[in-house]
């Protein structure tokens, strides 16, 4: 039961993150413009492209779950903050 809810949010979340990558021009209209990223991304749609990097984000976040590579991916990375200091 487990892996078959691990797959399905898997998938709810590509899906989800495909939605906020097509429709980041949708996301700007209702929720506004970031200042931070019109200023630091440097393009004429810094919002727009800060929509589809979270997106992306949530895409690759949702693979590592239905994969269950999430876990091992966040040990990897920002696990050791979490580990006691060796003594």
């Amino acid at each position: 039961m487990g892996t078959i809810i691990r797959i399905l949010g898997g998938i709810l979340g590509m899906a989800l993150g495909t939605l906020v990558v097509i429709k980041s021009e949708w996301f700007m209209e209702n929720f506004g413009t970031i200042p931070w990223a019109e200023d630091k991304l440097a393009t004429s749609g810094g919002t727009r492209f800060f929509y589809k990097l979270i997106g992306l984000a949530i895409i690759l976040i949702g693979i590592m779950a239905a994969t269950n590579m999430l876990g091992g991916f966040l040990l990897g990375t920002v696990g050791r903050l979490f580990l006691p200091p060796p003594t």
